[in-house]
């Protein structure tokens, strides 16, 4: 082995990284690369995200569970053989929609397009979801019907380095991208980072930062006020409103009774912090000789039943300032997994085909079909979304076999009570993993597959830059890649549509299939990665990409943004005499969605070893609780016992637990499935709980 240019395997910051020989055997050593969005740098979890190659668990060959119960080693051959045989007995008797598919959205894109390829070709199953509908789906929707178009950050990440101004709502990225807080200098130093977040994250104590401490579940309302004040105030841009905004008039009906002293009562943020935010953010716009302005969001404004619309209140203040489409000024979704950009693009999400097109759309279908070599006709329809998908499992009409690639959904799934009793009652489940996750440990079938540094493919970032993953060593005993599962089925159950295991060939028939797109590939090449920085969409080789989007018109038909009128409405599982306070869930520096590889270093779980929550010293002291007790959480949905830690980082009103653990830490146990009506995003970050001192051990189940 030399060294092998490629980047990090966590999230979708994509540091880039060389990886240089180990003195193991398939180990290798990581070193930052120097890159426009980590400058050289890396967070803990990319140092050691070598480690995960050679973990002591690592899956090598398939396993299929015995009459006993126990997952016992097997061939390849037998494996798919066993797949592919109870699958046509299943459709034989049930249809095609009883297998389903759920994707991940650390997959490669070449792995995410025959993800989907394969649920809707070989299986013909309109049943294909994945966790990106955790993660990224609210703000995708409100991008999509305000600009037309929906990428992450519609701009280079570097761009941020020359604003005044930056809102973060509900984003922790000195925890959960460190190496972007160097982007963040400038406005820091100008007193122009402001925070919005129900606890003082890392990203909140930050030098410089305004932290707007709004209740959970307030960030709407909060975002409502800062656009009345700019309106009322005369800070607007209206100018811009008038040449690129559909309906500059719904913005002052929106926010008209949204008055900072109201917003206070809601939110709990001052009205005074309000307008000085408000006042920060307009000096920075362009409009007012500002350096640059910009407004960004993350899980934490997005999981929500109200996602789409708080994103939807952030686009309107940014719209507001005259920000989307200027040279250094924007709105822009911080984007959590890996490939959380590029994963959705290509066809794993239940309502799309390859490129970002609509699969309910006839020319869509057709363009895509004739890439496939199939009938227009043949394509099923829309499926469910992720949570009702896996509410349906087992269920009378419902799937009976699931197909899990790179996703736990028994950590990362909200309401976990549900989600195991649904996939308990399937006659199939099948996991393609790299570690035994535990998901995979409930499979009946388990394959081994390839992990980052073991293969080839391509990656999105945040900012919609395509980049390459170069494989540096070779995978241990019998793991092969998703592509060779999806190829192996596609041939048993008699498929004719090609499915090939070259990931540079499926990406080359991506290409094809994204072809005047949204999102459009076509001019790209596995070369011209190797030589350029390329942002979609690129849709010829000679075009240089598209880094920056919105400059000239907005991708409506219309060509303007369009203003959609929303109002603050309660969290679905509102505050009660027996449930007092809000359950928030986030993640730790040193851990990883839900943890399968990060809890597998030593140095990562050695940091954070166990899962805990934060209170407030007042409600510690309010019901005798100290720090490193067990207590007890409860909510509508279950209950959990875990070791408390006082600190003063969270409101008294708030109760705080990181979400990366598994098992009886797993605080998805608690967590409110309920969903945004658009997005379809699940409610993961407020629900009312109970708590209390308990004498039962830490983390643990309680009755």
């Amino acid at each position: 082995m030399t060294a092998v240019p490629t980047h990090c395997p966590y999230c979708a910051l994509q540091c880039a990284t060389t990886l240089l020989p180990a003195d193991r055997p398939g180990a290798v050593e990581v070193r930052p690369r120097d890159f426009p969005t980590n400058r050289g740098g890396l967070c803990r979890k990319g140092w050691t995200a070598a480690e995960v190659l050679t973990v002591s668990d690592r899956l090598t060959t398939p396993l299929v569970r015995n009459a006993d119960g126990e997952l016992v080693p097997t061939s390849w051959d037998e494996a798919l053989d066993f797949v592919a045989d109870r699958i046509r007995s299943l459709q034989a008797s049930d249809g095609p929609d009883s297998i389903a598919v759920f994707g991940g959205g650390g997959l490669t894109n070449e792995k995410a397009y025959a993800l989907g390829k394969f649920a809707r070709v070989a299986l013909r199953s309109a049943n294909v979801d994945y966790n990106g509908r955790f993660c990224m789906s609210s703000a995708a929707a409100a991008t999509n019907r305000a600009f037309g178009i929906d990428r992450g950050l519609p701009f280079p990440l570097t761009d941020l380095g020359g604003a005044d101004a930056i809102l973060l709502v509900g984003s922790n990225i000195a925890e959960t991208m460190p190496p972007a807080v160097a982007h963040l200098q400038r406005a820091q130093e100008a007193g122009g980072l402001l925070v919005v977040d129900p606890r003082r994250s890392a990203t909140a104590g930050l030098t410089g930062a305004l932290h707007l401490q709004a209740t959970p579940g307030t960030d709407l309302a909060l975002v409502l006020a800062l656009t009345h004040v700019v309106l009322q105030e005369g800070l607007a841009d209206t100018t811009y409103l008038a040449e690129r905004v559909d309906d500059a008039d719904a913005l002052y009906r929106s926010t008209s009774a949204w008055w900072p002293e109201r917003a206070e009562r809601v939110t709990g943020v001052p009205a005074l912090t309000i307008r000085r935010a408000a006042r920060l953010l307009a000096a920075a716009a362009p409009v007012h000789g500002g350096a640059g302005a910009f407004i960004l969001t993350g899980r934490g404004a997005e999981q929500h039943s109200k996602g789409t619309d708080t994103v939807t209140a952030c686009i309107n203040l940014a719209l507001a300032l005259g920000l989307p489409g200027r040279l250094g000024s924007g709105y822009g979704c911080i984007t959590g997994q890996g490939n959380g950009q590029g994963g959705r693009e290509h066809g794993q999400k239940a309502d799309q085909l390859p490129g970002y097109r609509s699969i309910a759309d006839p020319a869509a279908r057709a363009h895509v079909a004739a890439v496939w070599g199939v009938d227009p006709a043949d394509l099923p329809g829309p499926g469910k979304s992720a949570v009702e998908l896996i509410n349906s499992l087992g269920t009378s009409g419902g799937p009976r076999a699931l197909l899990v690639h790179g996703s736990n959904l028994l950590v990362s799934a909200p309401n976990l009570a549900s989600v195991r009793e649904r996939l308990a009652a399937l006659d199939l489940l099948v996991v393609a993993d790299v570690v035994p996750s535990e998901t995979a440990l409930l499979a009946d079938v388990v394959f081994p597959v390839t992990q980052w540094a073991e293969e080839d493919g391509t990656m999105t970032s945040l900012e919609g830059r395509v980049l390459r993953r170069q494989a540096a060593v070779a995978p241990p005993g019998e793991v092969r890649s998703d592509l060779h599962v999806f190829s192996g089925l596609a041939s048993r159950l008699g498929c004719t549509a090609a499915f090939s295991t070259d990931p540079e060939e499926v990406f080359e028939e991506l290409r094809l299939a994204s072809a005047g797109g949204k999102a459009d590939y076509s001019g790209i090449t596995w070369s011209r990665l190797d030589n350029e920085e390329l942002f979609w969409p690129v849709p010829a080789v000679d075009h240089p990409g598209t880094p920056r989007l919105f400059a000239d018109r907005f991708g409506t038909p219309d060509g303007r943004a369009h203003v959609v009128p929303v109002d603050h409405r309660p969290v679905a599982d509102d505050l009660s005499g027996a449930a007092p306070m809000y359950l928030v869930t986030g993640r730790l520096l040193q851990h990883y969605q839900s943890g399968a590889q990060t809890r597998r270093v030593p140095e990562l779980a050695e940091a954070e070893p166990e899962v805990f929550a934060e209170i407030h010293p007042r409600v510690a002291a309010q019901l005798g609780i100290s720090d490193g007790r067990p207590v007890e959480l409860r909510t509508a949905r279950g209950a959990m016992v875990l070791a408390a830690r006082v600190t003063t980082d969270v409101r008294p009103d708030t109760v705080f637990v990181p979400f990366h653990y598994g098992g009886a830490g797993a605080v998805n146990e608690l967590t409110n499935d309920v969903l945004d009506p658009v997005s379809r995003m699940p409610e993961f970050k407020a629900c009312a709980v109970s708590l209390r001192a308990a004498a039962l051990p830490v983390t643990g189940v309680s009755a």
